[in-house]
């Protein structure tokens, strides 16, 4: 009897060292700052914090609306959800979440970054509350089998790095209420600004949460993504795989974080169905690849998926024999460049065609 109450004081213990509970913290998380030359709300302290020095990202500046594909999910068992109008951004990320002081309101938050906004000379591109939002407006970043909500389309769970049932975790994964939206543009290099802000309803194990207000302040810095297509014909791609095996294709592009192949695509979509053609025993693969934004395993998917959207377009829109196409996503496994640079970024997110 005794060794059986040992043993489960043992497990108890055991799991309690795996995840604590959510804490109030007295200070900054360690190496947080505030990215000049922004103002914080007074008094909040930061709880979770990432500097991307390079990445893509989707700023919505109006409401969310159900993906037109009604039967379209996220990675969560989410009915998909996007923005009705967007702007697509590149440049260095900073996300801060903040612990608001207890007793304000969302409201209250996004007022004081209105005035932060108009002291910077910037101008509001964007504002909504609760469910004018789009989407389920008690939701944040967690949770599945529902519909997708603001805080999924801003910050995608699988890309939240703090560990679980931590104070910066829980600050963006639990339910919410009364959340309040902002988005806009700063004047220069400045770039563009997102302040997500919301009362958390929290669980158990984030309890020391419930009731507070966080703002999640998102900075993107630089210019916003240079729409560029590079078409290689027909002939051109013959002769790179009779000499390589391969070639690299840059023209085909993807919505922001999504595998939706966009209009501009369709030139280079054909040339390779016009390679196809022209040789009636040519097999490839169609490999999807991306930068190293983001983990391994949520850009293999992404990758995956957007190489099968490049052989629906081929086989739904140019009749191409779906046998003579494999889909393959690789995720950032094979750079041609390095990651450190923008340029690199930018080589390193492509699609290859494979004779196999």
């Amino acid at each position: 009897m005794l060794g059986m109450i040992a043993m489960a004081l043992a497990l108890t213990l055991s799991a309690s060292s795996v995840a604590a509970d959510a804490t109030i913290p007295s200070l900054d998380l360690a190496g947080a700052k505030d990215p000049a030359p922004l103002k914080r709300y007074e008094d909040s302290l930061i709880v979770s914090y990432e500097v991307k020095a390079f990445d893509e990202y989707l700023l919505p500046i109006a409401p969310l609306r159900i993906d037109p594909d009604r039967a379209r999910r996220d990675g969560h068992n989410n009915r998909w959800f996007t923005p009705m109008e967007s702007v697509e951004l590149e440049g260095r990320v900073v996300r801060l979440v903040y612990l608001i002081p207890e007793g304000r309101s969302p409201l209250e938050v996004v007022r004081n970054y209105r005035d932060e906004i108009e002291r910077l000379a910037g101008q509001v591109l964007f504002e909504c509350k609760r469910e004018d939002c789009g989407g389920d407006p008690g939701r944040s970043s967690g949770g599945g089998g529902g519909e997708m909500s603001l805080a999924m389309v801003l910050r995608p769970a699988e890309r939240i790095a703090d560990p679980p049932l931590s104070t910066g975790a829980c600050a963006q994964t639990e339910r919410i209420q009364d959340q309040r939206y902002l988005a806009a543009s700063l004047p220069d290099s400045l770039g563009h600004l997102s302040v997500h802000a919301y009362v958390l309803q929290t669980g158990h194990s984030c309890r020391a949460l419930n009731g507070r207000t966080i703002a999640v302040v998102d900075l993107v810095e630089g210019k916003a993504r240079e729409q560029r297509m590079v078409t290689v014909d027909a002939p051109e791609m013959a002769r790179a795989i009779d000499a390589t095996g391969r070639i690299a294709l840059y023209g085909i592009l993807f919505d922001f974080d999504q595998a939706t192949v966009k209009p501009e695509s369709a030139a280079v979509l054909a040339e390779i169905a016009t390679l196809l053609r022209s040789d009636a025993d040519l097999k490839l693969l169609v490999v999807g690849h991306t930068d190293d934004a983001g983990g391994f395993d949520y850009n293999r998917d992404l990758s995956q998926r957007r190489a099968e959207a490049v052989v629906a377009r081929l086989t739904q829109d140019h009749g191409v024999d779906a046998r003579r196409l494999l889909p393959v996503g690789v995720s950032f496994a094979a750079p041609v460049a390095s990651n450190q640079t923008e340029d690199g970024r930018a080589q390193n997110r492509r699609v290859e065609l494979v004779r196999y």
